[in-house]
This record gives C-alpha cells, structure tokens and sequence, in this order.
C-alpha cells in the first residue's frame, strides 16, 4: 500500500516509527521547512525530517505553502492509497482528495471534544481527568471528519500537559497502525461526530499563560498543569499580566523594578559628608550586580516578573572618580578676610 506521511513535530515521530516498523513504510514524507534554531541560526530539519532520513525514506517534501498547486500537483503524482497526517498542517481539498482510500488525521483528543490545534493543554486546563486520541477522515471543515479509532486514556491530578503530550504521542502512534490496517482491509467502519457534544480547544498564545489569582485554587492548579512546561505560565507581559490587573493593583502607573541591594547612595541629599552622591540612578545595580529587567514592549518592569523574564547583571560596578565634596560644617583653613 502506497503511503504519504504527513508531520512536523516530536508528537508525530512514533507514529513514522510505528508505520515503518509494521510494514508500512511511506513512500514520502511531507514536513515543514527547515527553520533556524539555536545561537547560530542554523537552518534546522525538523523532527519528523530527521527520523525520516534515519529510517531509509528517500522522497521528502517540504512545502512552503500546502495551498500551492504545485504541492497538490507533487502529490497526485504519487499515486496515494492513503494519507497519513499527525499533527501537520491544514490541508486542502486538491491535497486529501488525492488519496484512493482516504486521508486520515490523529488527534489529540476523544472528538468531537476540543476541537483545535490545542486539545491536550485545553483539556488539562479544564481540570479533565480523561482524554484520549481519535482517527477520522478528513473534511474540509477542520476536525469534523467521520470517526475511524478512538482511544481513551485518564489525566492524573498532577500531570501536566507535557506528560500527557509524551503518553498519548505513543498511544497514538498504535493507533495510527491499526488505522491503516484496518483501511487496508477494508473494515474501517466511519461513523460522524455529534456536533451537539463539540467543544473548543484554541491555539494557545501568550496572553493564555497569564494566570488570575483571584480564581480558586484547583482552577490556578490546573492552569499551570495545562501550560506546563511550555508556554510556561506565569509569564509576565507587562502591566497586562494577571497580577498587574487583579483587583486592588495600581494600573495608573507602571510598576517599578525592585531595586538590588546596594551600600551607594544614589542621591545628594542621602550622601554622607564627604562622599560624592553615585553617578547615575543605575550605578546601584550596577554596583550591586543585582537583577537587571529585560525590557519589554510597554517599557514597563512587573514585580512578578522571574526567570524567563529577568537576566543577572554581571557587569562589574563603574568606578567613582569623583573627589569628595567639602564638608560645610568643618572650619576652613583659609583666613576668614579671603573668603568674604
């Protein structure tokens, strides 16, 4: 049976495993561009390319566009009797149509609960305590296709979303092969989704992670499981994050930075006669070799800001070249007639 594997992340690597490992070895495999990672910025194949090229697998695609014809055109050419996609991109019809036997999706979640592109943080943050994975057909209208496999799997109180990710990506990739078997076969019984029971799982972005502490506990609890480790919630945005705006915080002005622990005076009026006041307001951070804020977009410093947000400052302290200033309370040398 001739297949077309189409991935991009970790979550999609077993399933590639899986297949090949059965039998069913792609005869292409469709990712995502090569992007540039790390210091370098060294264009980086993805996870699904790499176990591609390890496994043995020649034809390797990757579009910059789905919606190309010419990407369409790549995989007519094919001759598909089934394509297989784990966590990809939104295909178009002149793309899944080509398949004989059908394109499948696996999805993070017992559809139709959370639809979307983030059904396994959703799902933790709304404290469930199960979830699973499904297999459908696809439709132009995205998670809506008919039901192939489902798999359920519970959600411990404490796990957060990154371990249900790992757990479910194996879980998945067995029932990607059973799939496929079952297609093969000819006894993949499809049955529509109740759209009456859908519900929503949205890409999560920035503003997600900000976490209201007015809410109670057990919520608070499974919000940081469901964004955890990554976006990692709690990230400060500026006098938008949640402790910027719960109720009874000043939002007229912008919160300051603490200021690190320093034995310089950072004024004239606090110096002590005799010593110079401290060159600038930030000599004492420097000389502190304190925390030192990243500045963000709104130019403001969150007191909840930590970790991600916040570098050390190893920069040593400037020196004080200035001489001392006179002390008015001692008498001068000079002759009182010189000084009127």
């Amino acid at each position: 049976m001739r297949i077309v594997f189409m991935g991009t992340p970790e979550f999609a690597v077993p399933s590639l495993e899986r297949l090949v490992a059965a039998g069913y070895a792609p005869v292409a495999v469709v990712t995502g561009p090569d992007k540039p990672r790390g210091r370098g910025q060294q264009p980086t194949p993805t996870p699904v390319k790499e176990a591609a090229r390890r496994l043995g697998i020649e034809t390797i695609l990757q579009p910059e566009s789905v919606r190309d014809p010419a990407f369409a055109a790549q995989i007519a050419a094919l001759e598909p009797d089934v394509i297989v996609v784990v966590a990809f991109k939104i295909l178009p019809p002149e793309v899944f149509t080509q398949a004989r036997l059908g394109a499948f999706n696996l999805h993070g979640s017992l559809l139709p609960a959370y639809r979307g592109a983030a059904p396994i943080n959703r799902a933790v943050m709304a404290g469930e305590t199960e979830t699973g994975v499904t297999t459908f057909f696809l439709k132009e209208q995205v998670d809506t296709g008919h039901i192939i496999l489902q798999h359920a799997m519970p959600i411990g109180p404490d796990e957060t979303a990154g371990e249900v990710h790992d757990r479910m990506m194996e879980l998945g990739a067995d029932v990607v092969v059973e799939t496929v078997r079952r297609i093969e076969a000819g006894t993949a019984e499809a049955r529509p989704q109740d759209d009456r029971l859908a519900t929503p799982a949205p890409k999560i972005y920035k503003e997600d992670a900000r976490i209201d502490w007015t809410k109670p506990a057990e919520a608070v609890h499974n919000h940081i499981r469901g964004l955890s480790p990554i976006p990692a919630p709690g990230r400060c945005t500026g006098t938008s994050c949640s402790r910027c705006t719960a109720p009874g915080a000043t939002t007229s002005a912008a919160p300051t930075a603490r200021p690190a622990r320093s034995s310089k005076p950072t004024s004239a009026s606090s110096s002590p006669v005799g010593q110079a006041p401290s060159r600038s307001s930030n000599s004492s951070n420097r000389a502190g070799g304190g925390w030192r804020p990243r500045p963000s977009s709104g130019a403001t410093t969150c007191p909840s800001a930590r970790g991600s947000d916040r570098v050390p400052d190893l920069r040593p302290p400037l020196p004080n070249l200035r001489p001392p200033l006179p002390d008015p309370s001692f008498p001068t040398s000079e002759p009182a007639f010189l000084l009127s």
